[in-house]
């Protein structure tokens, strides 16, 4: 097995390029491993509709990475108190879905520091019912990897409000997120170490001991090409976003100048058809702005931009920008469902 160094780096964007880039490039008749630690991210299973899993002003305003993974599953919040793992080896279907082959090893390290950590399901490592670890694969032909999160010592205010999904109430095609009870690592150690530390500790079980084991530092061209599919893919908002499935929103609001009602349809993160309805009394044809947000991204700054170029008493009357922008995409509002 040899272990792929990522030089400590905490861009969510580049240490997935690496896990992908390693996957299928890198020593492909051997067993590779990967730690990485990101600052605050949101990570999106690959099946996931984007603007149902987060709560999107949130993760905007704190600055917080969103970016889609190629493995299945939910949506989790990843930080410094996050320690990840990735397993890359040949594909047998007997390992696919069998999470415990990766796991193994790390639940050993957990329950030799005294944490009486076991395998839940499919997919989750539980410590005393409270979840710890969550899991997920993605396979090619020929190759697989099963990565995995350990929650050390994360902020678990930063997950709930990450994940506390105030656009909720969308109708979506895509899959939804089980979101349980989680719990950080540290809580449950005797005696504290740190997640460095915790690392050490997997690493040196997963190489049995070995005093030297393998670590393949990538080269020039590896990390040149692990940046350009970073930017390509990781990094491109029609990845993270604009790959989300079909999904209809409605969004209304009674102002003082009456209701304001938008049905908007999207596909692809970008407006594929909007109509506004309500009672409200403007001067001009609200068809005018319908046909300009038609085709743009469903995004703040898009619809923002767009939004900028009229004059919002124009269509509905006494009303302010800021009020229908946050209308069109915020979080302050009534939300309905819609089933059209």
């Amino acid at each position: 097995m040899i272990f792929i160094d990522n030089e400590n780096i905490t861009d969510l964007r580049i240490n997935l390029a690496i896990e992908e880039y390693a996957l299928r490039n890198l020593f492909p008749d051997d067993d590779l491993y990967l730690f990485y630690i990101n600052r605050p991210s949101v990570i999106i299973g690959r099946n996931q509709n984007t603007l149902e899993e987060i709560n999107y002003n949130y993760v905007r305003k704190k600055g917080i990475i969103v970016v889609r993974r190629i493995s299945g599953g939910g949506a989790v919040y990843h930080d410094q108190g996050n320690l990840n793992f990735s397993f890359i080896k040949s594909y047998s279907p007997s390992r696919l879905n069998n999470f415990l082959e990766f796991t193994q090893p790390i639940i050993d390290v957990l329950i030799d520091l005294g944490i009486p950590a076991e395998l839940s399901g499919r997919n989750d490592i539980i410590v005393d019912g409270l979840k710890i670890s969550g899991n997920a694969q993605h396979s090619t032909k020929s190759r697989m990897f099963s990565h995995g999160t350990l929650l050390f010592n994360s902020d678990l205010n930063e997950i709930v409000e990450s994940l506390n999904v105030k656009m909720a109430k969308i109708q979506s095609k895509g899959m939804k997120s089980i979101r349980n009870r989680v719990s950080n690592i540290s809580r449950f150690l005797k005696r504290p170490i740190d997640i460095q530390q915790l690392r050490d500790r997997i690493k040196e079980a997963i190489f049995q001991g070995s005093a030297s084991p393998v670590v393949y530092h990538l080269t020039e061209n590896d990390w040149h090409r692990v940046r350009e599919l970073s930017n390509i893919k990781y990094a491109n908002w029609d990845w993270n976003f604009g790959y989300s499935p079909k999904f209809n929103v409605m969004r209304s609001h009674r102002f003082d100048i009456g209701e304001v009602d938008l049905r908007i349809k999207v596909e692809k993160g970008h407006v594929q058809d909007l109509k506004i309805f309500g009672d409200f009394l403007g001067k001009n044809d609200v068809s005018i702005l319908e046909k300009a947000i038609i085709g743009r991204r469903y995004e703040a700054d898009d619809i923002d931009q767009i939004l900028k170029w009229y004059n919002m008493n124009d269509f509905f009357g006494n009303v302010s920008h800021k009020d229908i922008r946050e209308l069109f995409i915020g979080d302050d509002l009534d939300v309905k469902l819609t089933n059209t």
